[in-house]
């Protein structure tokens, strides 16, 4: 997995590419006792997924890092080859990773505990859609941006 914040205080979850296409491992990185609101947030926006589209994602890492790349004005980034778009030849690659930045989303919700778990689940299902191969165009036309 790649390096991130010197505290290490992300929670990651690893869905490796597998042949039944099921949650192979899940690695939660924190500190133990810890309340993470944003991991429990990622835990049931996760949960809240048809069980076909949870065994359907494969290889792809979630992780809560405090800010965007370069001050970028994001709530969260996928990073990756969507799943229509990966070919025969679509081995041996690191993960696809899906960000979610815990600062701008914290900043956003100005401090509402409901409202932070309402943004995770929604930054959280928005860069799976793309996972899948949904762009931000499809996601407009369908009132899911």
């Amino acid at each position: 997995m790649s390096a991130f914040n010197a505290l290490d205080r992300q929670r990651s979850r690893l869905y490796p590419s597998t042949d039944s296409g099921i949650v192979a491992e899940m690695d939660a990185r924190s500190e133990p006792g810890l309340n993470d609101p944003f991991g429990e947030a990622i835990d049931d926006a996760l949960s809240s997924l048809p069980a076909d589209l949870r065994a359907a994602m494969s290889n792809v890492e979630i992780v809560v890092e405090d800010e965007p790349p370069d001050g970028q004005p994001l709530l969260g980034l996928y990073r990756g080859v969507p799943l229509p778009r990966r070919s025969s030849t679509y081995s041996g690659v690191l993960p696809d990773k899906i960000s979610i930045f815990r600062g701008p989303i914290t900043r956003l919700a100005a401090g509402d505990a409901d409202r932070v778990r309402r943004e995770v689940r929604h930054v959280v299902l928005h860069e799976i859609a793309h996972h899948f191969g949904i762009s931000d165009a499809r996601l407009i036309e369908l009132h899911r941006y």
